[in-house]
């Protein structure tokens, strides 16, 4: 009888605290701030998941060695997005985690494996940065570029701030959203990620920046035409004709002529900006520009 009670003691000594979604906000905030500052060449971003994760683990496992086995596992090679990629593998790694504690005190068969943890965090992390990077750097920071453009334009200092503040502030809360959805679905999460309502969210974003490029092209790319003939005594303005048949031809051409550029060489941006440039020039030396 005693030996269950001193048993049932330490049970209770090692038993994990419960994970609250203060603390998963808690989590990715550390990731977030940190994301970048320990990179390293052999573990890229691990170490930063660790950091993010240490509080959490601290609160699961009381038992030394488990503690040191957790933070190894949390420290094998790492790299994603910062809020898509780091949200939802900081949620979800924190509700894998909370159940392989809850095993492991328990004394049942330990289901949430090393293997099984990793390969979910690999098996993410390349998917979710894809993403991230096209919908964040690719069209979101671009959103908040073009309408802080006007304000830049007319010395409003607003125009130069705007788009760090709106994007930082934007990407902690996206961050701390998929951070809270992937801990309570946990291994579930992906399913979040695929599921109809984000995927029509990516698409509208993807149209929306489409439209917001289209818009820069348009607006800030100055391309104009300075020939002048004449045909039968009557002037003859290159711009005009252009600009009758399509108002701004030059800069869609000129849009459209690296874009078709960078998907038959590659993103080589030095070059296209060379070539581009020694295009410019000679078409103003002929008087054409």
């Amino acid at each position: 009888m005693m030996n269950a009670n001193l048993e049932a003691k330490e049970t209770n000594m090692l038993a994990p605290e419960e994970i609250t979604a203060k603390d998963v906000t808690k989590t990715y905030l550390r990731w977030h701030f940190a994301n970048e500052i320990p990179h390293s060449f052999e573990r890229y971003l691990a170490p930063s998941l660790l950091y993010a994760m240490m509080p959490i683990l601290r609160k699961l496992y009381k038992d030394e060695d488990q503690l040191r086995a957790a933070y190894k596992r949390q420290l094998l090679f790492f790299n994603t997005q910062l809020s898509w990629g780091g949200g939802v593998i900081t949620g979800l790694m924190s509700s894998m985690e909370q159940e392989r504690a809850k095993e492991v005190v328990n004394g049942e068969e330990v289901t949430m494996t090393d293997d099984l943890m990793y390969n979910t965090k690999a098996g993410l992390m390349g998917a979710l940065a894809g993403i991230g990077d096209s919908i964040d750097s690719g069209t979101v920071q671009y959103i908040f570029i073009a309408i802080a453009v006007p304000w830049a334009q007319m010395g409003n200092p607003i125009g130069a701030l705007f788009p760090f503040i709106a994007f930082a502030l934007y990407q902690a809360l996206l961050g701390v959203f998929f951070a809270r959805s992937a801990f309570k679905t946990g291994k579930n999460a992906t399913g979040v990620m695929h599921s109809a309502g984000i995927q029509t969210v990516i698409e509208m974003l993807s149209i929306l920046g489409m439209f917001m490029m289209g818009i820069l092209a348009g607006n800030y790319v100055k391309v104009s035409s300075s020939l002048e003939f004449e045909i039968s005594g009557r002037p003859f303005i290159m711009q005009e004709m252009l600009d009758k048949i399509m108002p701004g031809m030059l800069p869609l051409a000129v849009v459209l002529g690296v874009y078709f550029f960078y998907i038959k060489k590659g993103l080589k941006v030095t070059r296209a900006l060379v070539g581009l440039t020694l295009i410019l020039i000679v078409l103003a030396g002929i008087g054409i520009l």
